[in-house]
């Protein structure tokens, strides 16, 4: 199927167009001159088929959400959002050299470098379920770099709220990272399918391709769902990986949510232990606060958007779950 071209970018007050950055399923994103404070910045901008009235009250919500969220370290910064003359919502991001999706498939990453990686978007993660809210499409192209190297979690719920109006985009893209039980219509998503979505992109990074991916073999959507649901990850085949991390990505990506990590935090513990195994300097916990992730709860708490995790816990940062100490001293 021939890929549709970029939409015309709105006009924008304060904004001066520059070019195209790219094109998705639901939203085209351009490069624009912001004119005060004067920078470069990406806006991503709805498409005008998809949006209708009831998108935009949606739209508004997760963009009020999301520049909530962008306050954690490892979360892309959102510095504005609204509606353009013409009728689409649009949002003012801070403007990223690459996504990991730019970076794995040519050169797999270092494991010092996947592991730090994995530890801050595990934390991002982290301190969204805190808030109550699900990413839903956590992937290798959703991780972007910052221009001072950063890796930032990008599309925090403005994805899934699109879900509707873009849903065979949106799945097929995400195939290789959605949990079995996702893939089966069985849950829209839980805390344990979004630590089995970050244990396969922490495994994309290191083997250079999805964890069911058969290099050179049939890897059409159906053949990926069916290896999912019925198979098991293959190791990395990288020898500098050591057996505790494929220990510890096998048992995320478990077929039985209940074998996985209780939580995005308990797989950052893992991953930590990783590091101290590699004698590598410990990649810091960055998670917010429970007053922050409290009072961002609290403001979404009417919001009956399926995105949202009911139930969670409250999680002491200095342990790993209940009944668990952090090991750190």
């Amino acid at each position: 199927m021939a890929r549709r071209l970029p939409s015309s970018p709105p006009v924008l007050p304060g904004f001066t167009y520059v070019t195209v950055l790219g094109s998705g399923g639901f939203a085209d994103v351009f490069l624009y001159e912001q004119d005060m404070p004067r920078r470069q910045v990406a806006v991503k901008v709805m498409l005008a088929e998809i949006v209708t009235d009831r998108l935009r009250a949606m739209f508004r919500a997760e963009a009020d959400l999301m520049a909530q969220l962008s306050a954690h370290p490892s979360v892309l910064t959102v510095h504005q959002a609204s509606v353009a003359a013409d009728g689409r919502p649009y949002l003012v991001m801070e403007l990223c050299s690459s996504s990991l999706s730019d970076r794995y498939r040519r050169e797999p990453l270092g494991v010092a470098e996947v592991l730090r990686v994995g530890i801050r978007i595990a934390s991002a993660v982290e301190t969204a379920h805190r808030a109550g809210v699900l990413h839903r499409d956590i992937k290798p192209a959703n991780i972007l770099t910052t221009a001072f190297g950063h890796p930032v979690l990008s599309d925090f719920g403005i994805a899934s709220t699109l879900e509707d109006a873009a849903a065979t985009d949106a799945v097929g893209l995400s195939i290789p990272w959605s949990a079995p039980e996702v893939l089966a219509d069985e849950s829209p998503g839980t805390v344990r399918s979004e630590v089995w979505s970050i244990a396969a992109t922490v495994y994309s990074l290191l083997a250079g391709r999805s964890p069911f991916e058969v290099p050179g073999g049939q890897n059409a959507p159906a053949d990926l769902v069916a290896r999912i649901q019925r198979a098991r990850p293959l190791p990395t085949g990288r020898a500098d990986v050591p057996e505790r991390l494929e220990l510890v990505l096998r048992r995320a990506m478990s077929r039985q949510p209940s074998a996985r990590p209780e939580s995005a935090l308990a797989f950052v513990r893992e991953l930590q232990a990783v590091e101290a195994e590699l004698r590598l300097a410990q990649t810091p916990l960055e998670v917010a606060s429970e007053e922050w992730a409290s009072a961002v709860a609290a403001a979404v708490d009417e919001d009956d958007d399926p995105t949202r995790v009911r139930g969670i816990a409250q999680v002491d940062p200095g342990t790993t779950g209940p009944g668990g100490r952090n090991g750190r001293g």
